[in-house]
């Protein structure tokens, strides 16, 4: 199973505050072990909402909102795809979190990824699907 690994944005994130060189010796530390046991798959900090923008549809019809977003608490400032055989073994993960992230207070959200056969994708669906994640695989070997 995956799982999104959320790092709630806060003050500030959202201000644009760039990492202290000891927060990101320790999110290295972290995220190293992480990938030499094999579970991190990706991974990346968010710049602050004030560089993106929203799409919101109704009836169909988008609207484009430019950041910054209010309500900093609702924002994602980071985030890791983690491969895990339960949510309980992420969380176990992410109790080690580094200490020097936010000053000791963070939200991390844990969210599972939808597979496909959670979605009840048909086969033609299924193999549309695999024929996208292989061009997108081999796009990035090159």
């Amino acid at each position: 199973m995956q799982f999104l690994v959320i790092r709630k944005a806060d003050a500030e994130t959202e201000a644009g505050v760039m990492p202290s060189a000891q927060l990101i010796d320790d999110m290295t530390t972290y995220n190293a072990r992480l990938v030499e046991q094999g579970v991190m798959k990706s991974g990346a900090g968010l710049l602050p909402s004030a560089k993106g923008a929203r799409v919101s549809f109704t009836n169909g019809q988008p609207a484009v909102i430019d950041g910054p977003f209010a309500e900093a608490k609702e924002l994602i400032a980071g985030f890791s795809v983690i491969e895990a055989g339960s949510l309980q073994e992420v969380i176990d993960m992410v109790r080690d979190w580094p200490r020097s992230d936010g000053h000791g207070n963070v939200q991390i959200e844990i969210r599972q990824i939808a597979t496909a056969d959670d979605l009840g994708f048909s086969n033609d669906q299924q193999d549309r699907y695999n024929r996208l994640v292989d061009q997108e695989a081999a796009a990035q070997q090159q």
